[in-house]
């Protein structure tokens, strides 16, 4: 269902630091100097249909960069992505939100970027304010909700709007332990329904719960691939090890 294959990404920022106006000054007649950090190198991996694949790794190894590869939001520099069904991604939760409109304004809103139809929100409205809890607060403008009450509405209208092919970035980390249980319920049910998910977690107890197999990242690359509690376990192990930095791509 998802295909990656050999897939590099990398990013140039600046490598000189101007702090006074002299320095910018005499800057302008200076070619622009950047440093590119190699975030990606060659990745490659299939995810087979039904199948709960779940990525750790260390923070800066590559897992948010390659999601947002195979979700579409960055090209790869290399390599080349499929996916062979309609895709939800639940990624940097809130993005594309308006303050100034209420909760149901903003579920129409974002329901529709993540391509449900209006009839879709419409018969869903309640469902997806009954499983944020909000309700109550379902004509209260957003500026006013608290950052987590934001995040519980985000969650519930994504999981709403779940096609063939789910990718998750830390689904787990927000909310209170009601929430979290009803997330997993969620995500069990989806599963159960065959739904092609992938996770990416810093919790090996999720990752060793919910996915058939993992992928271990470090510097960029695939360090393992294995069932999901093996690489829960060796990800623990990583912790106590010195970083791995992904080598510059060549020119």
């Amino acid at each position: 269902m998802i295909e990656v294959n050999g897939v590099s990404k990398a990013f140039s920022f600046p490598d000189v630091r101007r702090d006074t106006v002299r320095e910018h000054v005499f800057g302008l007649f200076r070619p622009p100097q950047f440093r590119v950090l190699s975030v990606l190198d060659a990745v490659g991996f299939a995810v087979k249909a039904g199948e709960t694949v779940g990525i750790m790794g260390r923070n800066g190894s590559g897992k948010s960069t390659l999601l947002k590869i195979i979700a579409g939001i960055y090209p790869p520099d290399r390599g080349t992505v499929r996916v062979h069904g309609a895709l939800t991604p639940i990624l940097e939760l809130g993005v594309g939100w308006n303050p100034e409109l209420d909760a149901i304004d903003n579920i129409y809103l974002i329901g529709c970027v993540m391509g449900l139809r209006l009839s879709e929100i419409r018969t869903g409205i309640d469902e997806i304010l009954a499983f944020a809890e909000l309700a109550p607060f379902a004509n209260l403008k957003l500026k006013h909700y608290s950052s987590g009450m934001a995040a519980r509405l985000a969650y519930s209208v994504a999981f709403k709007a779940v096609r063939e092919v789910l990718i998750l970035d830390e689904i787990f980390a927000v909310g209170d332990a009601g929430f979290t249980l009803r997330c997993e319920e969620r995500f069990r049910q989806l599963s159960a329904a065959g739904h092609t998910i992938l996770l990416v977690s810093h919790n090996p107890e999720i990752i060793a719960t919910f996915c058939d197999r993992a992928l271990l990242l470090e510097g960029g690359r695939i360090l393992m691939d294995a069932p999901g509690n093996t690489v829960a376990d060796r990800y623990l192990e990583l912790l106590t090890e010195p970083a791995e930095i992904a080598p510059e791509p060549a020119a």
